[in-house]
């Protein structure tokens, strides 16, 4: 699993390329939350457009940023139609915006 990242604005842009999985849901728990103390101020918006799977684990690391995030915004997008169906199977979209369009980023690695 690769983590990309910028800041525009308000917000932290992360893409997230390869398998949300038991396996990387810790890396990118603590890539995530290492993000979320150096920039207390901004939202997050995670791209998933690279991510093809998604379990227990990886819905895990999104809700926990989610209750981390209270007040200052999570929202997912590039999320694929079979991602999408777990996240809703799951209640996620209830809860945080999903969209399938893709935000342009300028790529730095955490």
């Amino acid at each position: 699993m690769t983590i990309v990242h910028t800041v525009q604005g308000n917000r932290i842009l992360v893409a997230v390329h390869g398998d949300l999985d038991l396996q990387t849901a810790s890396p990118l728990r603590e890539a995530l939350d290492e993000l979320l103390d150096r920039y207390r101020d901004k939202g997050l918006v995670l791209d998933l457009s690279e991510v093809n799977f998604i379990d227990s684990s990886g819905l895990g690391v999104i809700l926990g940023r989610y209750k981390r995030m209270a007040g200052r915004g999570l929202s997912l997008t590039g999320v694929k139609p079979n991602v999408r169906t777990v996240l809703e199977l799951a209640g996620i979209t209830a809860i945080i915006p999903v969209s399938d369009a893709r935000p342009s980023t300028k790529d730095q690695h955490v």
